[in-house]
């Protein structure tokens, strides 16, 4: 535990110095480059205390750590709204600190002013403050949500929260340092009012969302290291350990795999669901505005994690939107929560693309820095959590299949909600993967590359590899390729030999969607013919336009083959997969 308690430090002052923090950075050196030398030591600190609150108190009030629209997120506007007028006002910041000054008795004794009025709004920003939740915050959310605060819970809050506040106070007294010459200069009035105007543009800036786009665009378009640099320590062993043992033992069940499906007709309760957390978007909500559990209270709740190019997830899509359509009436709602695979996946455009493609109509949440995927210990696409009207998760299941059993998962929770009249069961299947012993999916990045002849190496280079007599499930690369972690791109005569067993072949690729480019196939040697086509090849050619699943090859049945692709360049190779 003490070890995990100093983690949560360095991760929390790590995450303070990181892009994420950047909305609420110019209202927190704004409001501690004016007044009393010790309100920048009361601005960190009420943020510390408000901060800690929300996320172990307040988890089921506040959707994640302030992004939802909640009554505590309007006061915090409200009150930096006020803060910046009153700065634009002098006669009007004097009225404020006057009842304040009085609590200066309990307060620090050295001299300056404004202590308390910094505690008001560091307690203001506390409620906003969102860093990238990584597995430690989203743990401490998780388990606050569904199991209720217990001190080692408050120790891992409290100590992320302190090594937080205590980079930003260091940054509120630097930027107080630099501004000094200024106000020797006399110029002391002008820095006060451009800090009114600043705390003013971040209370609008909060009230119309744009915090909330901006944090996660950053997040979205910026290296992994600048976005969360405790990212590889928090996902070292030791913290997955010591994150298990806070979990507890109701959580943790959540990790044991499809043994917690249950096996007859009696629904184990595994324990309440955690929140919602950490999102971006929301789609096919009413003004794409955000849902919470507590708001579906009452109804049955079928959580569904995806991300749109796993042809695994893809497969039960049809089951999915027909429970939707069938039981929604009854109390029924289906939730997809989109964790992204490859980075070009959290591109909000995408995801709205392949929900449209889909023909998804029931709400979807994008889950880009795996808060929500984190706080239910998730570790597969696709996972489904079902959870009871009373917001307790009843059964599980991961992967493929097992439709019937979950149609009669929902039913019995729906009858135990009160529905009635349900109508006979839908008898609604996935679509179906073809050979049980077919090649294993292979990735072109370099994290994850398996299968190749010549192993992808990362940065430019020419591959020149024989791909006469490959063994079954290997893979040539020819031509010239730039490779990075997650996929390749060809650049010149870039040539994929793969020698396959499957009935269905299916290859992430990316082009710019203004700039599609041709694919061409071989079979065997041989042109692709119409009975061997996936839906996206047509005349031995696949048209690459948008970053997505494509499906290339589709057998009458299970066959061994060798399949040769010729990519232009600009045309991104990310992962096979085999159905």
């Amino acid at each position: 535990m003490l070890v995990l308690i100093v983690f949560a430090v360095i991760a929390g002052a790590a995450t303070a110095l990181s892009p994420c923090v950047l909305p609420v950075l110019p209202a927190l050196l704004s409001a501690g480059a004016t007044g009393g030398r010790r309100r920048p030591l009361g601005i960190a600190l009420g943020l510390a205390i408000t901060f800690t609150v929300t996320i172990v108190g307040l988890a089921t009030v506040v959707d994640g750590v302030g992004l939802g629209a909640s009554l505590l997120r309007d006061l915090a506007i409200v009150v930096l709204f006020g803060f910046g007028v009153a700065l634009l006002v002098p006669y009007l910041a004097q009225w404020l600190e006057r009842p304040l000054a009085r609590l200066s008795r309990y307060g620090p004794k050295s001299k300056g002013d404004g202590f308390w009025s910094g505690i008001g709004v560091g307690a203001a920003l506390g409620f906003v403050y969102a860093p990238c939740a990584g597995p430690i915050l989203a743990a401490v959310i998780a388990v606050s949500a569904s199991q209720g605060a217990s001190v080692n819970v408050v120790l891992v809050a409290l100590a992320y929260a302190a090594g937080s506040a205590g980079v930003l106070l260091g940054l509120a007294f630097g930027g107080r340092a630099l501004l000094e010459r200024a106000r020797k200069a006399g110029r002391g009035p002008l820095i006060t009012r451009i800090a009114g105007v600043v705390m003013i543009a971040t209370a609008l800036a909060m009230a119309t969302g744009l915090d909330v786009r901006f944090q996660s665009a950053i997040a979205d378009h910026l290296p992994a290291v600048v976005v969360n640099p405790a990212g590889s320590l928090e996902n070292s062993e030791a913290i997955k350990g010591g994150l298990a043992d806070l979990r507890g033992a109701k959580l943790s069940r959540l990790e044991s795999g499809p043994g917690a499906t249950a096996k007859n007709s009696q629904l184990p309760n595994i324990g309440p669901a955690p929140q919602f957390i950490g999102n971006q978007e929301w789609f096919n909500t009413p003004g794409d505005r955000p849902l919470t559990l507590a708001s579906l209270r009452g109804r049955v709740v079928l959580i569904d994690f995806w991300t749109y190019t796993c042809i695994n997830c893809l497969r039960t899509l049809p089951a999915l939107r027909a429970l939707s359509d069938r039981y929604t009436k009854d109390g029924l709602t289906v939730i997809g929560v989109h964790t992204p695979e490859f980075a070009f996946e959290k591109d909000a455009s995408n995801v709205e693309t392949a929900i449209a493609t889909n023909q998804i109509k029931y709400p979807v949440v994008q889950d880009n820095n795996y808060a929500t995927w984190n706080a239910y210990a998730n570790q597969f696409w696709p996972a489904k959590y079902l959870i009871d009207a009373k917001g307790n998760i009843r059964y599980v299941h991961f992967g493929e299949g097992k439709e019937a059993q979950t149609e009669a998962a929902v039913r019995k929770l729906l009858v135990e909600a009160g529905a009635k009249d349900l109508g006979p069961s839908g008898g609604v299947r996935g679509e179906q993967p073809g050979a049980l012993r077919a090649t294993p999916e292979t990735y072109f990045g370099t994290q994850r590359a398996q299968g190749f002849i010549q192993a992808p190496q990362l940065g430019l280079h020419d591959y020149t590899t024989s791909a006469a007599g490959l063994p079954l499930n290997a893979l040539a690369l020819n031509g010239s390729w730039l490779v990075t972690k997650e996929g390749a791109t060809a650049v010149k005569d870039a040539t994929i030999t793969l020698h396959f067993f499957a009935r269905d072949v299916f290859l992430v690729m990316g082009s710019k969607a203004s700039q599609p480019r041709k694919v061409s196939l071989t079979l065997d040697g041989r042109a692709v013919s119409p009975n061997q086509s996936g839906s996206d090849t047509q005349a031995s050619t696949v048209t690459v336009a948008g970053q997505r699943l494509y499906r290339i090859i589709a057998l009458a049945s299970p066959a061994e083959a060798t399949l040769k692709l010729t990519l232009p360049p600009g045309v991104s190779a990310y992962a096979f997969t085999f159905g």
